[in-house]
């Protein structure tokens, strides 16, 4: 009997709550038929793994953040992955192409390079000179290198062609197709109702994600207008201190980690969703974030950013508002928009157009093509 070649993937996420890579492992070895693990870290609040369709390994830091922290999980994972029997490496961003690279090149597999960021170009990297000359050295290091290389969307991989000089394939973000009786059950009451108005956040709450702004922005919005926040980040502790603050305990509410069979139910609960971002360094500008597509899959309006692929996708299906910029004006301009209801219905229709084009099932192939191209001639 044939043996199945093995893929291991290698992110520096806690596993349970990384979409993305649930769905490409997923992917890989139920129709692929590879023999997949996943590999991530250990946090002190990580909660045990949830069941899935691949094997999952988490690795234990002392580090946890910072320098060290990448320095240590690269060493783990490079002497994890030197001592074990696979085919094909994928690193998942730049954060672990260098273990990744150099075990592929000591045990003579494919090294394949999965960008879902600019990671040179992350407001963290951009605001430290020093650190992103480090990682840009790294870049220039190893992606010229790897077997096989994708990214996200048109505007990064156009990117990385003429940076790296090496073809990048295409395999966007998008979700598994989402059933409409699964959601109809639980469609939020509409605007012409009393009941509450849902704006939702989903994703790190991180510098640069727009959270600040929308927080100061709601007090003047309209009262019925409620904020959901589901994640956790750099800014969690800071952002319930200024919502306290600014009194609005009753308008916001933190969800913390949301498990994704969760979320999809949450989102299924909210009228409008949020993708904002501010223009700090190319990584955000040239953004496809997941986001987007579960807003629609859910068929759910949102308030969008006026970048290059954002614009792009809201001229072929107009899903929400763009916004110019993240000031104060421009975000009650842009909610406001979206609260008129003929400029939301048609919103919404054009979701529930976009919703059976933008998903995963019909990206899945792209991605399986890639990695039986990269895994030929591997005994």
């Amino acid at each position: 009997m044939k043996l199945k070649k093995t893929i291991y993937c290698a992110v520096t996420n806690d596993l349970n709550y990384d979409q993305r890579m649930q769905r490409i492992c997923t992917t890989l070895a139920v129709d692929g038929g590879y023999q997949v693990l996943l590999i991530g870290r250990s946090l002190p609040t990580s909660k045990p793994l949830f069941e899935q369709v691949f094997e999952q390994k988490r690795l234990n830091c002392w580090a946890r953040r910072g320098k060290l922290f990448y320095l240590e999980f690269n060493i783990r994972l490079f002497l994890f992955l030197l001592f074990r029997r696979f085919d094909a490496v994928c690193a998942v961003d730049l954060d672990t192409i260098l273990a990744s690279s150099y075990a592929a090149f000591f045990r003579r597999k494919a090294c394949i390079y999965d960008a879902h960021e600019l990671f040179t170009e992350v407001p963290e990297v951009v605001a430290r000179p020093r650190t992103q000359r480090v990682w840009a050295w790294v870049a220039r290091h190893t992606i010229p290198k790897v077997t096989a290389a994708y990214t996200v969307c048109e505007s990064l991989a156009e990117y990385f062609e003429n940076h790296y000089d090496r073809p990048f394939g295409l395999v966007r973000n998008l979700p598994f197709a989402l059933p409409k009786n699964e959601i109809e059950p639980i469609l939020p009451r509409g605007f012409d109702s009393d009941a509450p108005i849902i704006m939702l956040y989903q994703g790190a709450l991180n510098d640069g994600r727009g959270i600040t702004q929308i927080l100061e922005a709601l007090p003047n919005l309209p009262p019925r207008l409620v904020l959901w926040l589901a994640g956790e980040g750099d800014l969690s502790q800071s952002l319930r201190t200024k919502t306290a603050a600014l009194g609005l305990q009753n308008r916001v509410k933190f969800f913390g980690f949301v498990a994704p069979n969760d979320l999809k139910i949450l989102t299924a609960q909210c009228h409008i969703g949020l993708n904002l971002l501010e223009n700090k360094g190319l990584n955000y500008y040239y953004s496809l974030a997941n986001k987007f597509f579960d807003y629609i899959q859910a068929e759910k309006p949102a308030l969008n950013m006026d970048f290059p692929e954002y614009r792009r996708l809201c001229n072929q299906y107009p899903v929400g508002a763009l916004l110019p910029d993240l000031s104060q004006n421009a975000i009650q301009n842009g909610i406001n928009q979206l609260l008129i209801p003929e400029f939301y219905k048609q919103c919404v229709a054009a979701c529930a157009a976009a919703r059976d084009v933008f998903t995963w099932e019909k990206e899945a192939p792209l991605l399986l093509a890639i990695y039986a191209q990269a895994l030929q001639g591997q005994k």
